[in-house]
């Protein structure tokens, strides 16, 4: 697969003959080094499916990012990750094809699945290399993506979820420091997991430090894995370094509630720091939980979701909580899918993390505020109503209150609502402002880090 990058509203990379193009910044989602965040938005669906990613740059610029030869149904785009992976200071990204296929198009079957790599420079993203697998299937290779330092290094590496690969899925770390492509599945030696070929082991990803130790731990969400039930979901945090694995459901000790079927357990993942403490919190999005009297099974769920909170000896569910929307504002209905989309960041510049909840049934976000005092509250709840339900942070630049970006793919709508500090505990945004449009999901999937 090659790529086409395109452009408007090109500045110039340097001023004067001969002059020297400007070190990157080293600061969040900084693709051209110019100290303020830029934002990925994917559209796997635009032009027959073939899909595309635009790049809204903080100064302004735009570029479009595509294959050179678009082939309908690769959908390029269908995951996104923002890291710091080759150390030059520029944020890059990767981007997920998960249904591209390596040869010839299989009728009714499942892609192979690509990565595409982009560079950051202080000329912006430029292409890079392309990951696969060395002997393809129906993988769906980049169906999920996460960016973390998972050794230490203090370089980003990415984890690449294949949740088809051979029986029940598998990930795939790359750029560990001294060894090669580090693949994972569920009966990997220290894994030790019962695989069943629909579970979907790789369908969600995240990264974060829960221990406090200064490596980040992976998470591998399965919403279809079926531990004891259809599809209650499963989620394993891997600690790739000491070979560890924890593998969290609803019915793990000290997890709220209980494993019922097709509750998606896993379909959304966030990290952040709720609690101040300086570790890394989980969020786990439930969004076929069903709390309507009579709700039958495989219908879209009210959703809850579970927090659990990082310690000096990592995840422990004696430190976890169960929300829905009857402690928070709203009311829950079967079709809601409560926590189908989950971002977490600092809005208000306290220094602990919000976290964002979608509610696509409503069409709507609740954001939960952090506090030093127990993490997550109920008290300060906002509710976003009409601009979308996939969230993301954008960080600030120079640090201060993040920006809420909100995607509305149905309309091919992302919106930002840019954090702002005050007083008490719920927090306030400023104006909302359209940031970009487009078609084919236009917003599906948001690039930041």
């Amino acid at each position: 697969m090659n790529v086409l990058l395109s452009a408007c509203l090109i500045l110039p990379l340097v001023t004067g003959t001969g002059a020297a193009l400007p070190a990157c910044s080293g600061a969040p989602s900084d693709f051209d080094g110019d100290g303020r965040p830029d934002l990925a938005v994917a559209a796997p669906y635009d032009d027959r499916r073939a899909g595309s990613v635009t790049i809204l740059y903080g100064s302004g610029r735009e570029q479009r990012l595509a294959q050179d030869e678009p082939e309908p149904g690769d959908a390029f785009g269908a995951s996104l990750a923002v890291g710091h992976f080759d150390g030059d200071r520029c944020a890059d990204l990767a981007v997920g094809v998960p249904d591209e296929f390596l040869g010839d198009r299989v009728p009714g079957a499942d892609g192979n699945g690509v990565v595409q790599l982009y560079h950051g420079s202080p000329g912006g993203l430029r292409p890079g290399e392309e990951l696969s697998l060395d002997e393809p299937s129906s993988d769906r290779f980049g169906a999920s993506l996460a960016a973390g330092d998972f050794d230490g290094d203090g370089r980003d590496e990415l984890a690449v979820g294949a949740p088809g690969r051979g029986r029940g899925g598998g990930v795939t770390v790359y750029w560990t420091k001294g060894r090669e492509p580090y693949p994972i599945t569920q009966r990997t030696g220290w894994v030790r997991q019962a695989a069943r070929a629909t579970d979907g082991w790789g369908e969600t990803l995240a990264a974060g430090d829960f221990d406090g130790d200064g490596r980040d731990e992976l998470v591998v969400g399965a919403p279809a894995d079926t531990v004891t039930k259809d599809g209650q979901g499963s989620v394993t945090v891997l600690d790739p370094r000491r070979r560890r694995a924890l593998r969290l459901t609803q019915s793990s000790p000290g997890v709220a509630s209980s494993a019922e079927k097709w509750d998606a357990f896993g379909a959304a993942l966030a990290t952040g720091d709720f609690d101040g403490d300086g570790r890394d919190d989980l969020a786990i999005g439930v969004p076929g939980e069903g709390l309507t009297a009579g709700q039958r099974a495989m219908d879209y769920g009210d959703g809850a979701l579970h927090v659990v909170y990082g310690t000096r000896n990592g995840l422990r569910g004696a430190r976890s909580e169960m929300w829905t929307q009857r402690l928070l504002k709203g009311e829950p209905r079967y079709y809601d899918r409560f926590g189908a989309s989950l971002a977490a960041g600092d809005l208000d510049g306290d220094g602990d993390d919000e976290l964002a909840v979608g509610v696509p049934g409503e069409d709507s976000v609740q954001v939960m505020p952090g506090s030093p005092r127990g993490g997550l509250s109920r008290y300060g709840d906002v509710r976003i109503k009409e601009k979308g339900s996939t969230v993301s942070v954008l960080p600030a630049p120079g640090g201060g209150p993040a920006t809420l970006v909100v995607a509305a793919p149905g309309r091919g709508v992302v919106t930002s609502l840019p954090g702002r500090r005050g007083e008490g505990t719920a927090p306030r945004f400023g104006r909302a402002r359209e940031m970009g449009s487009g078609e084919g999901l236009y917003g599906y999937a948001l690039g930041t880090r």
